[in-house]
């Protein structure tokens, strides 16, 4: 491209920036009136009513669910109170003022009105409120989740008794106040009395309802009883009080709440690393296994407290320049700015010029990244990934995703066969492909078992037999899975089992964890090798180690199993790093991408997941994935392959061994 073409390029480049720009500045300040309901929350019709004889009709936007409703003047505000939170908020609300100075109405800020949102979807279908909000700082996401409570409790149904979690006193006494503010401006009477002697329950006698406030640093605060609202702020900053856990707390706060509609929980916080009990509930809701919804609110969503507006056009223009500019750079100008590769995805993500440069100056006030994304995260990725010590790119492990899904069947392996059974152990993905005659050179070796032990009880270490089929041109795929606990040799029984059914598939069992479980049951002498040596008399084709070239012959010289050590460990990680980084392979299990979330390289350089969390399924995948990226020989190019050699994962790279 000629200098010319280039300079003009980039010219129309920064003029679609600064047009997209303008529009992201008219969607964020889009006309919000929660009195004629223009551009309100929910679903809305447009109607003309006259609220005075002397006046004409005024123009006004409804909730949808009032559409049917035979609306007058005596009517109308009584119903526009119980149908629209907005309105309620606005007219019968006042907040502190943020910097000072009298109180204020509450007029929802565009991240409050996602969150409401996501209330009012629940409530009008009749489901329960569950509702777990991951958020940016200075928003009042907290404070919105308790005024909607409020909703629920004087306007919509009486008796609906609150329970209120903050993270320390401090919180508690502004939650407190926050309520004596709504109750003393309220256009109506509503009469606040303290319960008992501790200061921490009130009445509304109006209401006939409670509310409580507790705190996590005491436990015994934060009993539920018949609570129907239960909102739980700062969740992932809890820390184990009085031999607490906050799961512990939560689960003694909302076990009576029943899941039935008018109920409300809501787990909120800003998060603090991955590991703990907000980060799991949070992965659960996102992946599908709760009966929470997740919702994320980035710092750019905040655009009314995180904006930095431009002196002139010229400014902005300049900015957008450099945008464009340094799109491509992977490096930063220096360690207290971000580089431009990062500024531009920032940009498609979808905030605007003025908080781009918002988040420059602010960037400027910490010395690393992590800093920053702990205080502003940018996605929910980012919220939890502030810490150096993880092992796996977060973003790469997001990508693995994408491949993840619930087993297509559950069921049994055994006698050579697969037995679908709804309730079985077994979580299969992919039965195993069918041989024809004279194929059989096609599947040797083509499938992988791998086996990590755990323990026998239910507190144990989970023992994993994962399988991988290793002929797909994108690389090997998770194909099967088992997961429990169980004794050693019916463990091994188990492996055997899937080996068999899936064409003598190679199996390789991690030997050192039998080893060490043997030494803690105190038996005599390690009975690993004699399990093992049964095993190889049940089953021929186990991974032997040692000499290479024995791994995967019937009368090899080596020890059977693959043996994790401070040698072996960091190898098969760093393989497993390198597998997630280049999506070298495809994942199935979501449980996995969990254990990849919660791995961490110690102070000691030893590799370890995060108190609280297992790395079974990773390990099975580190295994695995090593054997089949640098030790085992390419599969042979099957007789039926439509596939040129060229084409297959295998023979892309060039580090195999040579066997």
């Amino acid at each position: 491209m000629c200098g010319v073409d280039k300079v003009e390029k980039t010219e129309e480049a920064i003029e679609a920036i600064l047009l997209e720009n303008i529009r992201r500045r008219e969607d964020n300040s889009r006309k919000f009136d929660p009195i004629s309901g223009e551009g309100s929350i929910g679903p809305r019709f447009k109607a003309m009513l006259k609220f005075k004889p002397t006046e004409g009709p005024r123009e006004v936007y409804l909730p949808t669910t009032m559409k049917d409703l035979r609306l007058t003047r005596e009517n109308y505000e009584e119903l526009r109170l119980l149908h629209d939170f907005a309105y309620w908020a606005a007219r019968c609300v006042k907040v502190k003022r943020k910097g000072g100075g009298d109180d204020v109405e509450f007029l929802l800020n565009r991240p409050q009105r996602r969150l409401v949102e996501m209330f009012e979807d629940m409530r009008r279908r009749d489901c329960p409120i569950r509702v777990i909000l991951l958020k940016a700082r200075q928003w009042g996401g907290s404070t919105c989740a308790q005024i909607y409570m409020a909703w629920l409790q004087i306007i919509h149904s009486r008796g609906l008794n609150s329970l209120i979690i903050a993270h320390q006193a401090v919180a508690s006494y502004e939650i407190m106040d926050m309520f004596e503010r709504m109750v003393k401006n309220y256009p109506e009477k509503l009469t606040m009395k303290g319960v008992g002697s501790t200061r921490n329950t009130f009445r509304l006698e109006e209401s006939n309802c409670k509310i409580k406030v507790g705190t996590a640093e005491r436990p015994d605060s934060c009993r539920g009883g018949d609570y129907n609202l239960v909102h739980c702020s700062e969740v992932g900053i809890w820390k184990q009080t009085g031999g607490k856990q906050p799961e512990d707390i939560v689960r003694a706060a909302c076990s009576g709440v029943l899941l039935t509609p008018m109920t409300m929980i809501v787990f909120e916080s800003t998060a603090n690393g991955t590991g703990n009990y907000f980060h799991r509930e949070y992965q659960a809701a996102k992946n599908g296994y709760s009966q929470f919804k997740p919702l994320f609110i980035s710092w750019f969503e905040v655009d009314h407290q995180y904006s930095l507006p431009f002196r002139n056009e010229a400014e902005r223009r300049d900015f957008a320049s450099r945008l464009w500019e340094g799109r491509d750079a992977e490096t930063p100008r220096n360690e207290r700015s971000q580089p431009g590769a990062y500024m531009w995805w920032l940009w498609q993500q979808g905030a605007t010029l003025e908080s781009l440069a918002w988040y420059e100056a602010e960037r400027s006030k910490y010395s690393d990244h992590d800093q920053m994304a702990a205080e502003y995260p940018s996605d929910d990725v980012e919220a939890f990934a502030n810490s150096g010590a993880h092992v796996f790119d977060h973003y790469k492990v997001e990508q693995l995703a994408a491949g993840c899904d619930y087993p297509a069947e559950r069921g049994d392996i055994r006698d050579g066969e697969f037995i679908p059974e709804r309730t079985g152990d077994w979580q299969v993905w992919k039965r195993r492909e069918e041989m024809a005659p004279g194929e059989e050179a096609y599947f040797d070796n083509r499938y992988l078992v791998v086996v990590d032990v755990g323990g026998r009880s239910a507190k144990s270490d989970w023992s994993v037999i994962a399988v991988f089929d290793r002929r797909q041109k994108e690389g090997p795929e998770v194909v099967a899975q088992w997961r429990g606990h169980t004794d050693f040799d019916l463990l091994t029984r188990l492996a055997a089992n899937a080996a068999r059914y899936y064409h003598d598939a190679l199996l390789v069992i991690e030997s050192n964890t039998l080893e060490t479980h043997d030494r803690e049951r105190n038996l005599e002498g390690d009975q690993s090798h004699s399990i093992l040596s049964r095993l190889r008399e049940e089953y021929w084709n186990l991974y032997q180690r040692g000499n290479p070239a024995d791994a995967i012959t019937q009368g090899g010289g080596g020890r059977y199993g693959f043996h994790t050590n401070i040698r072996t460990k960091p190898m098969i990680i760093s393989t497993l790093v390198e597998a997630i980084r280049d999506g070298l392979y495809t994942e199935r299990d979501k449980e996995c991408l969990n254990e990849y979330r919660a791995y961490e390289r110690r102070q000691n350089g030893s590799y370890g997941a995060i108190t609280g969390h297992h790395d079974d399924l990773l390990m099975t995948r580190a295994i695995g994935l090593h054997l089949m990226l640098h030790e085992l020989p390419p599969l042979p190019e099957p007789p039926r392959s439509g596939d040129s050699p060229r084409t297959h994962w295998q023979q892309r790279r060039p580090n195999f061994a040579s066997f």
